[in-house]
């Protein structure tokens, strides 16, 4: 298989494919434009066999390297930059990118991190919950009927994924945080939000979308979430301490330090 350093840090994602060929047919799409890594995350039917059947001999050596996750969230955890994909427009699926834009938008970041395409279920697609581990979204641009088949939609994105490699950026994204660490980070800052009343806790994932697009749009080091994590803990810190000397009947202190680690 012929791959490019961009290629080899960009997987695909099947989030609860419902049929085992369409799991064959999106290795084969994905072998003929030169990715290598899938990722199937609980699948109704993984039928090796008839999975085998659609990817074809060409393509059996991505068929056979599938790694199969429960969850979607643990599928993720390793990647710094994902993107969703989406039928339906409108709400909260408001900055979207076509698949060429789209593919132009990662090479600069895949070349020293891992980024992750994400594709939804046949019936449903992705989930509104399922969107808020995304940093973007891509829309495939139809006529009248909008469904696409769930191969033949891995196929029109690899095809842009392949040909954005053409023409490889001239300056490269630095090394960014990953999933797992941006959702500690996002926890931490909706129990902090909380805490000080920013945000109401009866539907706290309402108003943290507003945060994660506002991060999305300037992807964070590793660095830069144990910083904002570091913030949180202060304000949780400072905060107990306020409670406290309220409840004992001592003023605030003006000039208080920072706390002692």
């Amino acid at each position: 298989m012929h791959k490019t350093p961009f290629l080899e840090n960009i997987a695909i994602v099947l989030n609860r494919p419902r049929y085992p060929e369409n799991i064959g047919a999106a290795a084969r799409a994905m072998r003929n434009m030169g990715l290598g890594r899938l990722l199937v995350v609980n699948p109704e039917n993984f039928d090796t066999p008839r999975i085998l059947t659609l990817a074809t001999h060409a393509a059996a050596d991505v068929a056979n390297a599938i790694e199969v996750y429960d969850d979607l969230k643990g599928a993720l955890s390793e990647f710094s930059y994902v993107v969703g994909t989406t039928a339906r427009l409108g709400g909260q699926r408001q900055v979207i990118a076509s698949p060429e834009k789209m593919a132009q938008q990662l090479m600069p970041i895949c070349a020293q991190n891992h980024a992750a395409v994400v594709f939804g279920p046949e019936d449903r697609g992705l989930t509104n919950s399922e969107l808020r581990f995304c940093h973007g979204l891509i829309h495939i641009p139809t006529a009248e009927f909008s469904s696409i088949n769930l191969a033949h939609s891995v196929t029109i994105i690899c095809y842009e994924l392949f040909k954005a490699t053409l023409a490889p950026p001239g300056e490269f994204s630095p090394k960014l945080a990953n999933r797992h660490e941006l959702d500690a980070m996002y926890a931490q800052l909706t129990e902090t939000l909380v805490r000080i009343n920013y945000i109401q806790p009866g539907n706290p994932d309402h108003w943290m979308d507003r945060f994660r697009r506002f991060f999305s749009r300037l992807p964070l080091r590793a660095r830069e979430v144990s910083l904002i994590r570091g913030i949180c803990r202060q304000i949780n810190w400072y905060a107990g301490k306020c409670y406290k000397d309220g409840r004992d009947g001592k003023a605030p202190d003006p000039a208080l330090g920072i706390e002692k680690k």
